[in-house]
């Protein structure tokens, strides 16, 4: 008996995670593993109980036979803070200031693990916000937006600097950029729905340029922006491109060339 609720929770606990805020069927459940739904429910409790305790998320639970079980992701507030605290440590190393305000950081974002956890810090302050898709510019957004799409149970679109046959037909947008010139950022028709839900996902905010190109896309397709969101935002200019605009890292960059990072206060 022991094993066989073992493999259970086990198995809740892989699709739960796999495929967060997607409700599951207790009912379905039940069925699959010849228990009453009481038992599955209590089998989610005690997965939801593990999950709070950790900080890694919640659970909802609809009332009702149609009711499904959804796990939120959501990672604990002093758990994001001590990533992101190690990782401004990391980045704030002399050696990866580069030219015009910069700093390196690809060879972080572009691990699977490190981009999983900054996803889901962003995921985490967009919980209880409906998304349908996750928006970001080629290329050094991907990784981390991809990951965003999967906490939140969207899709990722992705805007190109050029455009491709294989994408189909194409909307184009053309935007100024900092230092005065236009560049444009094209958008296969099929990948944003009309009036649809988006988050703009970026790596890094310092002239504000790409997300106002993004900005400019999702109002071709009528959608709706419910948030932006970056890595790192540069501490100035400060740009206030929107009210909801939130950032996991503020850099800053001294008169004599030193850059330091905090964790930005997004509460």
């Amino acid at each position: 008996m022991r094993r066989q609720r073992n493999l259970r929770l086990v198995s809740l606990l892989s699709d739960f995670l796999f495929r967060p805020t997607f409700p599951y069927s207790l009912t379905e459940y039940a069925n699959e593993f010849d228990v009453s739904k009481t038992i599955i429910s209590e089998d989610i409790s005690a997965i939801s109980n593990a999950i709070a305790e950790l900080g890694l998320g919640s659970f909802t639970v609809g009332k009702g036979r149609a009711g499904g079980a959804t796990f939120i992701p959501r990672l604990r507030k002093d758990i994001r803070e001590k990533f992101l605290s190690e990782l401004a440590v990391e980045l704030s190393n002399p050696d990866r200031i580069l030219p015009g305000g910069l700093i390196y950081y690809s060879d972080l974002i572009f691990q699977p693990n490190i981009a999983f956890k900054l996803a889901y810090c962003i995921a985490s302050l967009y919980a209880n916000t409906k998304v349908d898709t996750v928006l970001t510019s080629e290329v050094k957004g991907i990784p981390v937006a991809i990951y965003v799409a999967q906490a939140l149970g969207a899709k990722l679109s992705v805007c190109r600097f050029r455009n491709r046959a294989s994408d189909g037909a194409a909307v184009a947008v053309h935007f100024p950029t900092s230092n005065g010139d236009v560049r444009t950022m094209y958008m296969g028709t099929r990948q944003i729905e009309q009036k649809s839900r988006v988050l703009i996902v970026d790596d890094f905010l310092r002239g504000g340029s790409t997300i106002t190109g993004m900005l400019q896309m999702a109002e071709q397709f009528k959608a709706n922006v419910v948030g932006v969101a970056t890595i790192i935002a540069n501490a100035k200019p400060k740009l206030k491109l929107r009210k909801d605009c939130k950032s996991l890292l503020t850099l800053n960059i001294d008169s004599k060339g030193n850059s330091k990072l905090k964790v930005t206060d997004n509460n």
